[in-house]
């Protein structure tokens, strides 16, 4: 199966699926049962399409880094999510699942949030659609991420702290879904990554899709030729990647590249590399790879990245990755900084920690010269400013 399609039962060869307790069945069982319906609705697409072109921006620019690319030698462009609406790609996938929640009768959302890029296109789309939002956000993540939540708090999102394990990504999602199986009558639970039970990997990449989409367009018209050697995107759940990726599954041409977070080392124990330290197991509904120690207990992850400290990945990456479709590399934190103050001194572009990430595998492949390659920067660094301050040099950057 080189492609990216799932059996009806929502897998990915043996990745995927719902496992899922008694007391969510109904929940993801309406949302199954609907959510290909709407999206293949004219209505549907027709509202869907007008919100990313008019509201969020889209197509966003395919961008040719000649600084990059003298350095590197090959073609290297940067597909700027970071230009989106709310400053990332995570806008794509909250507008669409808020749309479809507003078209099965819902009036409230509830989300999870790591670097708050997810909870702010949330608030925004909750804003935007009339319904009300509540955002689960560790604790942890709230005091490196103040800036997102001013943001999801002055969009009238009501941000609820995380309290439990380490206070990060994974026990935002446990609250999200605890609350969304006490709330379900009236309430859809957007998750933010191509992770969870399905029909969450599967409706989140085709939501993101649209980025590899408008890739192949643009790439068309810049070099001619619409497939590239190479996609660059980081990877924590896998979201961002999920949509790079999409169109180009199953290419006979273009090389898939995916970035996970080392964190200080992938065999530091302060990891979130989950390809590289992990193994098959189940985390939230999803029978995927993950972080977990020998009684199958989940580990705790770490990275400078508040959206990639995540101990699992979404399962269609652990597909990719088995069938060697994709090929993925761990970066640690400081190579995920260094590759942030290239980008800043070359191209005047601040990225978010996460897409640092992906730049950071530049120096790590030997390229042709007439290599395309596509860099999907996913977000901008605003939200991380507190961080690279942290890390400023005497020369005042970095």
């Amino acid at each position: 199966m080189k492609d990216n399609s799932q059996s009806k039962s929502g897998y990915y060869g043996k990745f995927g699926g719902a496992y899922i307790p008694e007391l969510l069945f109904n929940n993801v069982d309406e949302l199954q049962k609907n959510y290909e319906r709407i999206m293949r609705s004219g209505e549907f697409k027709k509202q869907l399409n007008a919100l990313l072109k008019d509201y969020v921006g889209r197509p966003t620019p395919l961008y040719y880094s000649e600084a990059l690319s003298a350095k590197y030698k090959a073609r290297i462009f940067l597909k700027r999510e970071d230009l989106n609406h709310t400053g990332a790609h995570k806008i794509n996938n909250a507008l669409g699942q808020a749309l479809l929640a507003k078209m099965m009768g819902k009036q409230k959302i509830v989300a999870e949030t790591g670097a708050g890029q997810h909870g702010v296109a949330v608030a925004t789309a909750c804003t935007l659609l009339g319904l009300s939002c509540v955002v689960f956000m560790g604790e942890t993540d709230i005091a490196r991420q103040a800036p997102n939540v001013a943001r999801m708090k002055m969009l009238g999102a009501t941000v609820i702290p995380s309290l439990s394990g380490t206070k990060t990504l994974k026990d935002a999602t446990n609250d999200a879904i605890r609350y969304w199986i006490n709330h379900a009558d009236d309430t859809h639970y957007i998750i933010g990554s191509v992770v969870g039970p399905h029909p969450y990997p599967d409706m989140v990449a085709r939501f993101q899709a649209v980025i590899s989409k408008e890739m192949k367009a643009q790439l068309l018209k810049q070099t001619g030729d619409a497939e590239p050697d190479y996609v660059i995107a980081c990877v924590g759940g896998g979201s961002n990647a999920a949509g790079a990726f999409y169109h180009f599954l199953g290419s006979g041409k273009t090389k898939l590249i995916g970035a996970e977070a080392a964190g200080m080392g992938v065999h530091s124990h302060e990891t979130a590399a989950t390809l590289m330290v992990g193994s098959v197991g189940i985390i939230h509904g999803s029978k995927t790879y993950l972080m977990q120690n020998k009684d199958g207990q989940i580990t705790e992850p770490y990275s400078i990245s508040a959206g990639l400290d995540y101990p699992g990945i979404g399962p269609l990456h652990a597909y990719l990755h088995e069938t060697k479709q994709a090929t993925y590399f761990a970066v640690t934190d400081r190579e995920a900084l260094d590759a942030a103050k290239e980008l800043i001194h070359l191209d005047g572009i601040i990225p978010a920690l996460e897409s640092a990430h992906a730049f950071a595998l530049l120096p790590r492949i030997k390229f042709k010269k007439t290599d395309v390659v596509v860099i999907n920067l996913s977000g901008r660094g605003d939200k991380d400013m507190e961080t690279y301050l942290k890390y400023l040099g005497t020369d005042g950057i970095i």
